[in-house]
């Protein structure tokens, strides 16, 4: 088995994680408030409707997939679209949340308690209308209702997934200028 030596400090001998911790990180140079303002803009914030609207393209061919597979049975279509629906509209309030946030350009803290509350509302929204579905549906198929459920949810990974892929190979705006002097 082999063993990892600590690096060693600066004065030469080995330090613990604490003092490398403490140690200044070689090559960081902070932003200027100039440097910050060009990198802003040129990153602008991304729209959380592209992916809602994903997932329900998404989940409406789910539904229309589990009409043409359930030959007849209402159980499984309303169980698909019960499932898509569980998925769908916990993220378009979530989306109604980020977007609102957006437009207030609150500072970094209060942003990321809104995600944190966001997410805790939406997760507890998903689960209260997945135990409710035996007292919505009349019968359930549960695996109906998982396809659509997953399908739905996994369109918003996917919608994410393709959007960095376009925005990386968009042209940068102008680039960061370097410290000189």
């Amino acid at each position: 088995m082999a063993t990892i030596a600590p690096e060693a400090l600066p004065s030469g001998r080995a330090g613990s994680a604490e003092e490398a911790d403490d140690a200044p990180d070689a090559g960081f140079e902070p932003l200027s408030a100039e440097q910050a303002a060009q990198w802003r803009a040129a990153q602008p914030p991304q729209s959380p409707w592209p992916v809602v609207g994903a997932q329900a393209v998404a989940g409406l061919v789910a539904v229309a997939v589990g009409w043409w597979l359930s030959d007849g049975d209402v159980a499984v279509r309303w169980s698909v679209a019960y499932g898509v629906l569980a998925a769908w509209l916990p993220a378009v309030l979530f989306a109604r949340m980020v977007a609102r946030r957006m437009r207030v350009q609150a500072h970094a803290g209060g942003a990321l308690m809104a995600l944190m509350v966001g997410e805790g509302i939406k997760i507890a929204l998903t689960v209260a209308l997945l135990l409710a579905a035996p007292r919505v549906l009349t019968q359930v198929h549960w695996l109906a209702l998982l396809a659509g459920f997953v399908v739905t949810i996994k369109a918003a990974w996917l919608a994410l997934w393709w959007s960095s892929k376009r925005r990386a190979a968009m042209p940068r705006g102008a680039a960061i200028g370097s410290k000189t002097g």
